[in-house]
């Protein structure tokens, strides 16, 4: 590479790193994008888009199952893991082959290389000995390396996988146990239940999917029952052996699980930040290991900027860290106003067994912010049509949360079948300021899951 100069270096080539790029290059600036493993970050090649390929193909199995109770005919067809990653791998290939066409067509520079910061104007690029073999003076530093999975800091905790690891399986393990209850261990208990395998989650607290709406969260796990998980709550794991026989887990209580063919870790994730030099130019870190950034993605170093998993503002999903890529490329390359990257009302899917989907704020926060006088809730459960038709005695779940005189829409939560599809067109209704009296107003398509949204009393 040796020495160049840029007006935008970007650390990381994750949906966040790539959206601020593309944007920044569009405006003329000179944009460099430095990483050292695959286009797309954890989404494309470790995160949502092979695990959305993974949960289509649990959900063809499990559609079997409801094909065989309303009559069809004919023996259920196990997955054929081995040839279904060629699938996910191909189409994971034409994502890279988009990224490199775009890149290319902006004019983006793309080192292959670990970046670090030797100053707030100057990055070195290393080659994978960690030797310096290029240097980009910039007039601004954006840093995007995303996370990567915790493992718990206990006797035997490196061994088992983790989120990583379940994208190398090639077949359903027999026994399997999850350890965490956030939406990760959720969606891949469901995955791996409805493939064949018998799973287990260990929940150190008393609930799954904290943060979300309690009753969402209470959804969740009457689903995963539903598809047979096997849900344990405040139970840490303590040690961990492997043995002839597979892993065997001590836990906090003083008994033990023997005999598990895989153990998959699920206890959040840690920001990508070693090795970044950020101390070095004065850039802050929170508690948990963020970069501290304002709500306008600048760091406590003038001239370095984050967006996405690494930064403290905002939810790390990948729709989050896209909007502040660009908004922040508008910012310092266009002309947009200076304004805050992110916005209040971010929606959020959890592709569970059925899927689950909240936009705006859960019924405790709102309580909070706005008191109980003012906080009005209105909720349903109905049998999904095809549920019903099997015989199935799952439940979905619906729920509005209110506020003011008007009933201003705040939050919404969604269990159940659809509810992946359904939630963006009411996170617009909602960013323009929806009321219940609109969704009253609005004419039910009958039969639907949505309509029980506009139906609610």
């Amino acid at each position: 590479m040796g020495e160049d100069r840029y007006d935008l270096v970007v650390l990381g080539a994750g949906s966040g790193g790539i959206a601020a790029a593309v944007r920044a290059a569009g405006h003329g600036a000179r944009v460099a994008l430095i990483e050292p493993e695959a286009l797309g970050g954890t989404c494309v090649n470790r995160g949502c888009v092979p695990k959305k390929a993974m949960w289509l193909a649990a959900d063809l199995a499990l559609a079997q199952k409801t094909a065989s109770a309303l009559c069809f005919d004919g023996a259920e067809r196990a997955l054929d893991w081995s040839k279904f990653i060629g699938h996910r791998r191909r189409y994971i290939q034409g994502i890279h082959d988009s990224y490199r066409r775009r890149l290319a067509e902006a004019g983006v520079a793309v080192v292959a290389a670990r970046g670090r910061l030797a100053s707030a104007s100057t990055v070195e690029c290393l080659d994978a000995a960690g030797a310096v073999v290029g240097v980009a003076r910039t007039g601004a530093v954006l840093l995007a390396t995303g996370g990567c999975s915790r493992r718990a800091d206990i006797p035997g905790g490196d061994l088992g996988i983790d989120s990583d690891g379940f994208f190398d399986l090639t077949a359903p393990p027999p026994r399997v146990v999850i350890v965490g209850g956030g939406y990760i261990a959720v969606e891949l208990a469901g995955i791996l239940s409805a493939l064949g395998s018998r799973v287990r989650m260990l929940v150190r607290g008393a609930r799954v999917l904290d943060g979300f709406d309690h009753e969402l969260a209470e959804a969740a796990c009457a689903h995963l029952g539903h598809v047979g998980v096997d849900l344990r709550f405040g139970l840490a794991v303590e040690a961990v052996q492997r043995g002839a026989s597979g892993y065997r887990l001590a836990l906090d209580d003083g008994s033990s699980m023997k005999d598990v063919d895989e153990l998959l870790w699920a206890i959040g994730r840690v920001p990508n930040t070693a090795g970044l030099s950020l101390s070095g130019v004065g850039v802050e870190l929170t508690a948990n290991g963020r970069v501290q950034v304002d709500d306008f993605g600048c760091s406590a170093c003038p001239g370095v900027y984050a967006v996405g998993d690494v930064a403290s503002v905002g939810p790390a999903l990948t729709p989050v860290a896209v909007r502040a890529g660009r908004r922040l490329a508008d910012q310092l390359f266009g002309s947009a106003p200076r304004a805050p990257l992110l916005p209040e009302l971010v929606p959020t899917v959890v592709f569970g067994r059925p899927p689950l989907g909240s936009v705006g704020l859960a019924e405790a926060t709102a309580r909070e912010r706005f008191g109980d006088a003012a906080v009005t809730v209105f909720r349903g459960r109905y049998r999904p049509m095809l549920a019903a038709l099997a015989g199935s005695e799952q439940r979905a779940f619906v729920k509005l949360v209110c506020v003011g005189p008007e009933q201003r829409v705040v939050g919404l939560h969604v269990a159940g079948p659809g509810a992946d599809e359904m939630l963006q067109g009411f996170a617009v209704a909602m960013a323009m300021g929806a009321t219940k009296a609109d969704f009253d107003d609005t004419v039910a398509i009958h039969p639907t899951a949505a309509e029980e949204l506009v139906l609610l009393s």
